[in-house]
């Protein structure tokens, strides 16, 4: 009886330890957690899509951006939309307050609607999947820099790019922090 409990025991260890990986490939396989995952480009392949994109004046997307927060912190966009045509470089500003008087550590996570745009939104510039300290009461502004490939569906007209910012829980001090560089990156239409 005891040899078939420790048998049992090891097959559940061994199923836990191998369902990451199987969850992963679901994922992947069905487009769940796709959105991720797309943000994870290579910024270097983004700049080079750029520079060697066509704009699409005959037509234009209107892009809708939307923030979240959960903590102790405010995060809101600078402008609620902007119109952009297609393979055009724009540029978007976030900016996040630590309202508090402690220093704070969070991490913001992007998603799109309609889902299947995500492939079709080109960031050369993001703020997101880096974890941004803020000191007390610290004030700081992000720009997302993007592209809309032009080979985006005609029937999509809006696209919806929402952050949900997250603090990160015992991270006091030890935080990458990404400074943007002033003026180091072009104006929306430019």
């Amino acid at each position: 009886m005891m040899g078939k409990l420790l048998m049992v025991a090891i097959l559940m260890f061994g199923f836990g330890f191998a369902l990451v990986p199987f969850y992963e490939k679901i994922c992947e396989i069905t487009g769940i957690n796709v959105l991720a995952r797309k943000d994870k480009l290579n910024y270097a392949e983004a700049r080079e899509f750029a520079r060697s994109t066509q704009v699409d004046t005959s037509r234009s997307i209107t892009v809708e951006f939307d923030a979240n927060v959960q903590g102790s912190m405010v995060f809101k966009p600078k402008v609620a939309h902007m119109k952009v045509h297609p393979g055009e470089l724009a540029t978007v500003t976030y900016e996040i307050v630590n309202v508090t008087k402690q220093n704070l550590v969070g991490q913001a996570i992007p998603s799109y609607a309609p889902r299947h745009s995500a492939s079709h939104f080109k960031k050369l510039e993001c703020f997101c999947f880096e974890q941004q300290e803020l000191k007390g009461s610290e004030r700081r502004e992000f720009p997302v820099v993007f592209v809309i490939d032009p080979k985006l569906p005609s029937d999509i007209a809006t696209i919806t790019l929402s952050y949900t910012f997250f603090e990160v829980a015992g991270h006091k001090s030890a935080a990458i922090s990404a400074t943007p560089r002033a003026g180091s990156t072009p104006k929306a239409g430019s």
